[in-house]
Order: structure tokens, then sequence, then C-alpha cells
């Protein structure tokens, strides 16, 4: 779980009610129901309008990754160079034995593509499209969420102008026009806190995770290439260890400790 970016959610409410009391106002006027009907009901009314159902409902699957861990991308690196090693010392055609093995699904991918084909041009031009299809596919995620961000503060203010059409009725009456007012600004609160807190940052995030996911998948291609052209698994790892540093400065490929624990642990039962 990521549970920072829970804690910080949680945090940001918190902080939110805590200061409305410490004003001396009173929690339950930010209890409104008919406030979270008017902007979330319009909001993703208005999101089908200009979205088909089924990418509004893959978009929300989506915004479940914001709160998960993403697996170690070092595990993909060390199969990599594994991979590159067996391919050097058994032949390009010894990888079939380890496919079953392989967890990445871009890499399985590659690997087998590059067991169809010996042509590492082509190989290079299907993977290649697939990642650009793939991130456009999951693009679109963070811009149904960006689109959400947009259209709660507007229902927000529309729910506002409802309470007061409601409460204008009391003009005359100012101790119960005084708290209706407060009461129809709850709307505005609603679709504001909605957007800022919730909507366009999993927007956001869901971008960062998608670079991230692009990224790694360049450098899973930059393996298969070089696997497929028979390069050293030595000039492999050089390739992929400025990647390696940026995402994990403690993890130490060159030792050899650690890589004949992951070939152990990775594919054992092969060898």
């Amino acid at each position: 779980m990521n549970f920072s970016a829970i804690i910080a959610l949680f945090a940001a409410v918190f902080l939110i009610l805590i200061s409305h009391k410490t004003d001396g106002a009173s929690m339950v006027s930010l209890l409104q129901p008919s406030a979270v009907m008017i902007v979330l009901g319009g909001t993703f009314c208005a999101a089908i309008v200009n979205f088909k159902p089924s990418t509004l409902m893959n978009a929300l699957r989506s915004s479940v990754d914001v709160f998960l861990e993403k697996p170690p991308s070092n595990k993909v690196i060390d199969e990599i160079i594994f991979l590159a090693h067996q391919a050097r010392v058994k032949g390009l055609f010894s990888l079939n034995n380890f496919i079953d093995n392989i967890q990445d699904p871009f890499l399985k991918r590659g690997v087998q593509l590059s067991l169809d084909f010996n042509n590492p041009q082509m190989i290079y031009d299907i993977l290649k499209a697939e990642i650009s299809y793939d991130e456009e596919e999951e693009l679109i995620n963070s811009r149904v969420f960006e689109a959400l961000g947009g259209y709660a503060p507007t229902f927000g203010i529309v729910g506002a102008v409802f309470g007061l059409i409601q409460i204008m009725g009391y003009i005359e009456q100012p101790d119960i026009l005084a708290q209706g007012i407060a009461v129809a600004f709850v709307s505005t609160l609603y679709g504001v806190g909605f957007a800022n807190l919730l909507f366009l940052p999993v927007a956001g995030k869901l971008k960062m995770n998608l670079r991230e996911k692009v990224l790694l998948k360049e450098v899973v291609l930059q393996g298969i290439v070089s696997i497929q052209m028979e390069e050293s698994p030595m000039v492999i790892e050089e390739k992929l260890l400025a990647y390696l540093k940026y995402h994990n400065r403690n993890h130490m490929i060159n030792e050899a400790s650690d890589k004949n624990f992951q070939k152990k642990r990775l594919y054992g039962s092969r060898q």
C-alpha cells in the first residue's frame, strides 16, 4: 500500500475539519447529503457525456494504483541480465526454457518475439508500437480525472446557487438566512475539495505512474534488442546501469552475490 498517499489524504481532511471546529463552527453544518449528490452526481454525469461509460469505469479502476506500491523494477533488470547471460553462453534459443518463469509480461513478450523472429529491427518496431499504444490507452485515465477535477468546482457553485435560491424566501428572517447561506456554500467546499484533494492529485499520480511504466518498458526494450543482437551481458548491464542508479541507488547490480541470489530465486528450478 502507498501509505504516504493515504495518510496525506486523511491528514488534509483532518486539518480542514479541525480548522472548521477551531473557528467555533458546527461539524454538522458540513454534512449536507444534497450537496454531495449535486457535486458528485453532476460531475460523473458530465463525465459520462464526455467519455464512454467503459472509459470512465477503466479510469476508476486504475485509480486503485495510486494507493498501491509498485513492484520493484530491479527484478526486471536482473531478469534481463540473467537472460542475456544464458543467451550468450547457451545460445538464444535456450531462453525458451525460461519463458514460463518470466514475471514481467512485456519482457516475456519480447523474449518470445526474439525466438520467433531473427530481426532486431522488426522486434524493436513491434515493441515500440506496443509501448506507444499502451501509453495512449493509459493516458486517457488521467485525462478522465482531470475532467472530473474541472467539473466538480462548477457543480459546487451550482449547488451553492440552488441553496441560495431556496433560502431567499427567508430574507426577512436574518438568523435563518445567515444559517442558510453557510449551508449553501458547503456545496462549493465539496466541489473544490473533491477536485483538489482527490481528482486532480489522482490524475497527476496516474501520469507519474505511466511515465515510470513507459520508462521501464523502454529499458526492457533496449535489453531485448541487445539480447537479440547477442551483445555481451556486461555491455547490456552498462546500458541499464543509469536506469538502476536513477531508481534505486542502493541496488548494487555489480555484486556477484546479489546476482546469484536473483538467479537462484527466479530460475533455480530450471537450472
